[in-house]
């Protein structure tokens, strides 16, 4: 079963719902995120504060999801990095999708920095997650061309249709296994 971690609007979430796939919960790390609001199964929002640090937070984030039944976590447009607490609890089995073609852009501010840098070619990448940043093995990646005129937010408009169609494909492959 899946888990899913979001924290804004939950665009991913809604594909890879679209797709049918067996999503047994959803956590946040604010309860204010609209991807809450998507769904019609277990949710749980994680607030930081809440919590004494973020191994804590994780912690109990992972233990919700192990009694939600999840072993497979897909970060969704989860916007914090997630510590060991959490990783020790699903090895090799954290996906997560990012808004340019790694190992290039790494970070929260991909989209931009691509624009800025004045590429080309940007895409979307699907990969397993480590402690690192956008560093874990890439699982599949699509391209998506920067075009002329090209803003942060027409540019992230043309990734997201690449990723709602990635992310669910690299997810169900994986459930299959």
């Amino acid at each position: 079963m899946i888990g899913v971690l979001v924290s804004g609007e939950g665009t991913n979430l809604q594909a890879l719902v679209d797709a049918g796939l067996p999503i047994a919960a959803v956590a946040s790390n604010r309860d204010d995120a609209p991807a809450l609001a998507r769904v019609s199964i277990p949710t749980r929002a994680f607030e930081l504060g809440d919590y004494d640090d973020r191994a804590a937070r994780d912690e109990a984030m992972a233990e919700w999801l192990r009694a939600q039944g999840v072993d497979l976590v897909v970060l969704a447009g989860y916007m914090h990095l997630l510590t060991p607490a959490f990783l020790e609890r699903f090895p090799a089995a954290i996906v997560n999708v990012h808004p340019s073609l790694l190992p290039s852009f790494p970070g929260a501010h991909a989209v931009e920095e691509q624009i800025a840098a004045g590429v080309t070619e940007s895409g979307a990448t699907v990969h397993l997650v480590d402690e690192g940043i956008d560093s874990g093995p890439i699982l599949a990646q699509e391209r998506v061309p920067v075009l002329e005129g090209d803003t942060p937010a027409t540019l992230h408009a043309r990734i997201k249709r690449v990723e709602h169609e990635l992310l669910p494909k690299v997810v169900r492959d994986l459930c299959a296994r």
